[in-house]
């Protein structure tokens, strides 16, 4: 039995996250996770909200509440909408923990100690008209690089080149819109990663199993111009994480909080405490210390492209840096992006279909099928309604469910709501026993290399490896000659609808639930060899015709959703 550790990359706290959020990262970590565990293996799932930084302060300011508060509330209806998506998350944790208050403060201390933080007088952006500093987040205008309309202070989300708030053309404050800015100076702490380039240099060109999106963004990153920079690692805001040197105060920098992007991947190691404190897990340093047993772990993030940067060299300088024995990222799967309808999904301007919106459309193995079979992993992918229609119709209802649909009720109609008996198995069986042996193996070979799209690819095509096998034997034709013959096609025709509950539970698991349910078993292990997880059921065995498993979405449903949500959200 192997351990895995599965991280997906904490959602900002700033409201409801669109479908393309879901994709990049949530969804496709509980696929691996669901995956792990139906083959029997440890797994420890960790998410949490990113609750410091501009995001919570802007969206508290909007919504007329303090920022604690609203990061309480929005922490709680992610934590719902996740559920509704059957995230299986073994702890969904919060930045804002007591727990990543002293682990972040004991890292920098670290840091410090081995001489890689340094303290600079730096310019900032002020705002007049706000009566503050402007952090990165709360700056956007042009990119000087690719001329993206809004560029944030810290980073271009459209060419994801790293910035400064000076670099920006026609910069503005998020807040008032304010082009009455100014740089002044303040002091704050850097984090000196520029000494640790070759390190962290030799740790990525160690990974040679990595996606080229993750390895090429890394590299980019490491060798472009003047190569890595030392980032600072504190901002002048009131909401975060007080800068201390651990327990003790850290002369010079009262009043400031640690930025966002410094302690929000340490909660990732914090949500482990959290899980362990929430009476959920034991003994969190087997997953995260090498000296406590994590070597034999197998630790694997998921994240946006976006996030790529920090999670391959800030974040690993953190965890090199601080001379501890912490565990590194063993496997970074990245994500391009996923559009929308010709244009950009986006959290902060309200474009596209969020993930509370999508669960009151259709249940969650609906969009699960869907976003999961067009992940965009090699180039960006896009959302469209008659895309999504095609697919559900066309995969989920007349595959899979009419499948279950036209077995369920011709067993029931001409033997009874049991599984028949008949006699041995012919050539035609025996060959679809073979194709499924070889699909399965191939199906877990991409499950277990995170190629998500060839997993569903691989999938359906076992579901129609059914569909073709019940075409082709016919049992309602054989039934009239040789009722025998039609009974022993039914029983494994029954049998395969328990197979593919199985298999199909970490792409869509209420929809095996109800299948298991159906089949009237919880006997729920991997086929190790499809004979045997074919003769599961034996005769005699009860079962029930199911419920429409998935049902086709209409045209004029299509149009309607297709035009509720051609504008932007409020």
């Amino acid at each position: 039995m192997a351990r895995h550790l599965i991280t997906s990359a904490i959602p900002y706290i700033n409201g409801i996250k669109h479908l393309g959020n879901l994709v990049g990262s949530q969804l496709p970590a509980d696929l691996f996770a669901r995956y792990q565990r139906g083959r029997g293996h440890e797994v420890l799932f960790l998410c949490a909200t990113d609750e410091h930084g501009t995001p919570a302060e802007l969206a508290a300011a909007k919504a007329g509440k303090p920022v604690a508060e609203y990061c309480a509330e929005m922490h709680e209806t992610q934590a719902e909408i996740a559920r509704g998506f059957r995230l299986s998350f073994d702890h969904f944790g919060r930045s804002s923990s007591p727990q990543n208050h002293r682990l972040t403060q004991a890292f920098a201390a670290r840091l410090d100690e081995a001489g890689l933080i340094e303290e600079r007088v730096e310019t900032q952006i002020y705002s007049k008209a706000d009566g503050r500093y402007l952090p990165d987040r709360y700056i956007e205008g042009t990119c000087p690089n690719c001329g993206f309309e809004s560029a944030r202070g810290d980073q271009c989300d459209n060419c994801t080149k790293q910035l400064d708030p000076v670099d920006l053309i026609e910069p503005r404050s998020v807040i008032s819109g304010s082009t009455d800015l100014e740089p002044r100076e303040t002091k704050h702490l850097y984090l000196r990663q520029s000494k640790m380039r070759g390190e962290l240099s030799d740790w990525i060109d160690s990974k040679t199993d990595w996606p080229v999106l993750t390895t090429s963004i890394a590299r980019k990153w490491l060798n472009d111009g003047d190569g890595l920079q030392d980032r600072g690692i504190t901002r002048d805001l009131d909401w975060g994480i007080p800068v201390r040197k651990g327990e003790a105060e850290w002369p010079g920098m009262e009043g400031k909080v640690f930025y966002v992007w410094f302690d929000a991947p340490i909660e990732y190691i914090a949500c482990a405490q959290e899980w362990v404190d929430a009476g959920k897990g034991e003994d969190w340093e087997r997953w995260w210390r090498t000296d406590k047993g994590a070597d034999d772990v197998r630790y694997t993030q998921f994240m946006g492209k976006d996030n790529v940067p920090f999670h391959t060299l800030s974040f690993p300088a953190t965890i090199l840096g601080s001379g501890e024995p912490w565990k590194l990222v063993d496997y970074i799967k990245s994500f391009n992006y996923l559009n929308y309808d010709g244009g950009q999904f986006s959290t902060s301007r309200g474009r596209g279909v969020f993930m509370d919106q999508a669960l009151e459309v259709l249940p969650a193995d609906y969009w699960r099928w869907w976003l999961l079979s067009h992940a965009p992993e090699s180039s960006d992918a896009e959302f469209t309604w008659e895309n999504f229609q095609q697919s559900v119709n066309k995969d989920l209802a007349d595959v899979l469910g009419n499948f279950v649909s036209r077995v369920t009720k011709f067993c029931r109609s001409k033997f009874g709501e049991e599984v028949p008996a008949g006699g041995a198995h012919g050539d035609r069986e025996l060959a679809l026993i073979a194709d499924l042996e070889r699909r399965v193996r191939a199906y877990e070979g991409h499950m277990d290399a995170i190629e998500v799209r060839k997993a569903a690819a691989e999938l359906r095509a076992i579901w129609v490896a059914g569909n073709e096998y019940l075409q082709d034997a016919a049992p309602w034709a054989s039934f009239k000659t040789d009722p025998e013959a039609a009974a022993m096609q039914i029983r494994l025709a029954l049998n395969l609808i328990r197979l593919y509950a199985v298999l199909s539970a970490p792409f869509i698991p209420d929809a095996s639930a109800q299948l298991m349910e159906a089949m009237k078993i919880d006997d729920d292990a991997w086929p190790g060899n499809v004979t045997e997880a074919l003769s599961v059921l034996p005769v005699g065995h009860g079962f029930a015709v199911p419920d429409v498993t998935f049902r086709k979405i209409t045209d004029e449903e299509r149009a309607d959703w297709h035009a509720r949500f051609a504008g932007i959200r409020s």
